[in-house]
């Protein structure tokens, strides 16, 4: 085998490392958030202290954001085992907020949501993985499009408009889609600039997770909109 080959291979067994690190932290935080989730809406005394408490609901919102604020701007500074705490307990919040679905959608309905965003989230992670184009251009545009989206969201919670609220939606799933994509692939180009084997490695399969697992769950929420049936 020649040094060029070593040297290739060596890379790519690297690679193949961090992203199986990366779907794993994700899979474990979405395995929280399921977890928890159920556990809270067949507890009648927690569920019924989210759902009566508007106080406490928004609370648990604040926080999550915060976690999440504090994970994406102050990881460099964390250590690595303080990083997946946050991670961790960042899934955990939203499971205690997604309660509430599992008490209005039934379970036949959350499941095929589920499995449909899975595909498809597969699919375009596989895109993003293999494709030689570079999306950074398309990333920053659904950026862009995503903070377009959150605010129509806030302005509508006072219009309360039946119209902007499925075109959002619509416009949601084709972001948070095409974000799968362009994570994936921003996640794969982390492996250049880090040593997989450092708590720097282990801080970027971090983050690299908590990308996909909120592309995951938003994806999720959105397509639920369409295809959720209620209790």
């Amino acid at each position: 085998m020649s040094l060029n080959s070593f040297t290739l291979s060596q890379v790519q067994t690297e690679l193949n490392s961090f992203i199986a690190r990366v779907y794993a932290w994700m899979f474990l935080g979405l395995l929280t958030t399921a977890v928890v989730a159920m556990t809270v809406a067949a507890t009648p005394a927690l569920a019924n202290a989210i759902i009566g408490n508007p106080i406490l609901f928004f609370a648990l919102l604040i926080a999550e954001l915060a976690a999440v604020g504090v994970l994406a701007m102050l990881v460099r500074k964390m250590s690595p085992e303080l990083a997946t705490l946050v991670f961790i307990g960042y899934a955990a919040l939203n499971g205690v907020t997604f309660s509430i679905i599992f008490l209005t959608f039934t379970a036949t309905s959350i499941a095929a949501t589920f499995f449909v965003t899975a595909g498809t989230f597969g699919v375009m992670s596989v895109y993003g993985y293999v494709t030689q184009r570079d999306l950074t251009s398309l990333g920053n545009l659904l950026l862009m499009g995503l903070i377009g989206v959150i605010i129509a969201s806030v302005v509508n919670i006072f219009l309360a408009n039946s119209i902007i609220y499925w075109i959002v939606t619509f416009v949601g799933i084709l972001i948070f889609v095409g974000l799968t994509a362009y994570d994936t692939q921003k996640i794969k180009n982390m492996n250049r600039v880090v040593n997989v084997a450092t708590g720097e490695g282990q801080k970027a399969a971090i983050l690299g997770a908590l990308a996909l697992y909120l592309d995951f769950i938003n994806l999720f929420l959105l397509l639920l909109r369409f295809t959720g049936q209620r209790d």
